[in-house]
């Protein structure tokens, strides 16, 4: 039996780093990714919503004080020795990938809705298998390849290139699902760092730069939209935090699949705050999507069985 990890210096086990993935730890990350999209989305609409009246570049600079604001808090006594990293490079190059994963798609939502934002962007988990692959020399078999490629299809069909979604616009969440499946291999790499120092480099990377660009577009903020920016870093910190973990805990190429069930959260906010209700395309597709993220998880629980 797995015992529980403890964690250095007294921080809690989901802030510590990891060893090497087993069955417990892979049926982990699938949760924690789960968990992961599931607050991503929150924040994204919370994105969309300000995005109607700020400039993206204002929202992504608040979306990176406040999460830099957050982790300073509760880092507060260990701050300097959270700080510290192996990997300082990789925790750069971690801060640049989802700084321009946040700007892109924050960017497209003024234009495209959040659903088909969302559908595009998450072609990404076939690009996090393929670099997991090429980079960290992870497995791909068949049948992971396989249920990939599906959900790749279930996208495509909600995405319906030449029907009216994919125009210039979504080239920016395009792109962005470049950037997010470099950042989740690059935080493979740093796994040797806990959570709470990947959070913090990304925080600061993310709010330094933004810092730079955001007085040329700083427009005033409504006091009743504080509340909007202060719920957009929460719900990016808790993200953020579950995704690290999920990614250092198991093997990328085995989790990758699961983050497909955005697209539902996304069609169901869409629903709920803005009456936009997804057409029998985009159920079409979400459900394969769904669908070939189970088979993914049966097929690797199974193989986990067998190698345990």
């Amino acid at each position: 039996m797995n015992q529980p990890e403890i964690a250095p210096q007294g921080l809690p086990p989901i802030l510590a780093p990891v060893g090497q993935p087993g069955r417990s730890a892979q049926l982990q990350g699938i949760l924690l990714l789960l968990l992961a999209i599931f607050t991503f989305t929150l924040m994204d609409a919370t994105a969309k919503h300000l995005a109607q009246t700020y400039h993206p570049a204002q929202i992504v600079w608040a979306r990176f004080i406040t999460n830099l604001a957050i982790v300073a808090v509760i880092l507060a006594p260990r701050l300097r020795s959270s700080m510290r990293t192996r990997r300082p490079v990789v925790q750069l190059f971690r801060g640049l990938t989802q700084l321009g994963s946040v700007g892109l798609f924050f960017t497209s939502l003024q234009f495209i809705g959040l659903a088909e934002a969302t559908a595009i962007m998450d072609i990404n988990p076939v690009l996090i298998t393929l670099g997991a692959a090429i980079f960290l020399g992870e497995s791909i078999g068949i049948r992971r390849v396989m249920g990939i490629v599906v959900a790749l299809c279930g996208a495509m069909i909600i995405i319906r290139p030449g029907a009216g979604v994919f125009d210039a616009a979504a080239i920016l969440p395009l792109i962005g699902a470049f950037t997010y499946a470099a950042g989740a291999i690059l935080t493979r790499l740093a796994r040797e760092d806990s959570t709470a120092t990947s959070v913090l480099w990304s925080a600061v990377v993310g709010t330094i730069l933004s810092s730079l660009v955001v007085p040329f577009f700083w427009q005033p903020i409504v006091t009743g939209d504080l509340w909007y920016f202060l719920l957009l870093g929460i719900f990016g910190t808790v993200a953020q935090a579950l995704l690290i973990r999920a990614f250092a805990l198991a093997e990328a190429a085995a989790i990758a699949p699961f983050g497909y069930t955005g697209l539902i959260w996304a069609g169901l906010w869409g629903w709920l705050f803005w009456g936009t209700l997804p057409d029998r395309w985009t159920v079409v597709g979400a459900l394969i999507i769904v669908a070939a993220g189970i088979y993914v998880w049966m097929r690797e629980a199974r193989a986990m069985q067998r190698a345990g």
